[in-house]
């Protein structure tokens, strides 16, 4: 079963955040914990962890503004 990346909630009033760079590609091989992609928000930038194991399938292009929760990829 694969496993969601979400667009997580950072800060208290934090509803959005911009996609600032995926640190890895679409169909790598990646690990819980290794850093995963570059999330905006709130005038800091943070490094957002793999969630679990497994294939990397992005749904979700850099660059962009997301809500909260958003589905930004998978991993299977």
């Amino acid at each position: 079963m694969a496993t969601e990346i979400l667009l997580p909630k950072i800060g208290f009033s934090m509803n959005e955040g911009e996609l600032a760079e995926w640190l890895a590609a679409d169909g790598d091989t990646v690990t819980e914990g290794q850093p995963l992609f570059l999330l905006e928000a709130d005038k800091s930038a943070n490094e957002v962890e793999a969630p679990a194991s497994g294939v990397l399938t992005i749904l979700a292009e850099a660059g962009e503004t997301y809500t909260v929760g958003t589905v930004l990829g998978t991993i299977g």
